[in-house]
């Protein structure tokens, strides 16, 4: 019954376009993957409303103390995992703002654990261990759309009232059932039969980078098109967050890397000093006014004293 079920899922289905798959050259075969792949942007586009939803919930949230946990299994985990990380040096976010939730846990990142995904108990657990709370917010991915993992870390936030997004690849699916916003992101058949590493894994990275993109913007963490929070903790970093200072005041590279010494190498203040022409503690208390907007500080600074 269950394998009856999972077979009538689009994710599942066979794609017409690669039924000779096996006897096809080398470039013919990249011709597919590549065509198929040229669909999976206009998807996301359909479902463009509903990732402004789980962004506006997801923006509300950590506006207002909260965290945002991504819950997934096998390739949908990782997805998660592959977000999460990236948050902290690219916005210098603390490590507990967005986490992911992985149905086996860090050893499941390159084996799957058996039977890990299909316990219900064990997703809502794992959230109770991260002291999951109202304020919150859960976004389980599943391309199948019926993950118990996943179907269980959304029945346990919705239980304890945190919001709840569901990212899926099929529509009407289980999890869309729990979760308050729903986004069903149809990418169709995958060049190999339920592969949804494919498609429907790319559908899903495309979004999970807006929800945390668009997010970061709003809260104040870019400044034109610029990562005004990175972090600096590589060389290569350092060398950008320069860049990115001199590329806004208009300074040299050398009073760029100046200003960021003095600012123990944080971007927003050596950008608000030098536009401003204010002091380091004044650039920061600026900053803190605008609740972190760049643009803002400018203005506030140069209206205290600057130039």
């Amino acid at each position: 019954m269950r394998m009856n079920k999972l077979s009538a899922l689009v994710t599942e289905m066979r794609n017409e376009h690669s039924m000779t798959i096996d006897n096809m050259s080398t470039s013919e075969i990249l011709s597919v993957i590549n065509n198929e792949d040229l669909k999976v942007a206009l998807a996301v586009q359909q479902v463009l409303p509903e990732v402004e939803q789980a962004v506006e919930k997801i923006y509300y949230s950590l506006k207002n103390g909260g965290r945002l946990f991504y819950v997934g299994a096998g390739t949908s985990g990782r997805l998660g995992i592959l977000d999460a990380v990236e948050c902290p040096p690219t916005y210098s976010t603390p490590p507990e703002l967005v986490q992911a939730v992985m149905a086996g846990g860090k050893k499941a990142i390159e084996k799957a654990v058996e039977g890990a995904e299909d316990s219900e108990e064990l997703g809502a657990n794992d959230l109770a261990e991260r002291g999951l709370t109202e304020i919150d917010v859960v976004v389980g991915i599943a391309a199948s759309g019926r993950t118990p993992y996943v179907a269980g870390a959304l029945k346990y936030a919705k239980k304890i009232g945190a919001a709840t997004v569901s990212l899926t690849s099929n529509k009407n699916a289980v999890i869309s059932q729990i979760a308050d916003v729903k986004i069903e992101v149809e990418t169709g058949p995958e060049v190999i039969t339920g592969s949804t590493r494919m498609k429907a894994a790319t559908a899903h990275k495309l979004i999970l980078n807006m929800l945390t993109t668009t997010t970061m913007i709003k809260i104040g963490k870019v400044y034109e098109n610029l990562m005004v929070d990175v972090k600096v903790s590589n060389l290569k970093l350092q060398e950008r967050a320069i860049s990115i200072v001199s590329t806004i005041t208009g300074v040299s590279y050398e009073v760029a890397k100046e200003a960021l010494t003095k600012s123990n190498n944080e971007v927003k203040p050596a950008i608000v000093m030098l536009k401003a022409k204010v002091t380091l503690k004044e650039a920061k208390d600026a900053i803190e006014v605008a609740n972190g907007f760049v643009r803002k500080a400018i203005e506030i600074a140069e209206a205290r004293g600057g130039v």
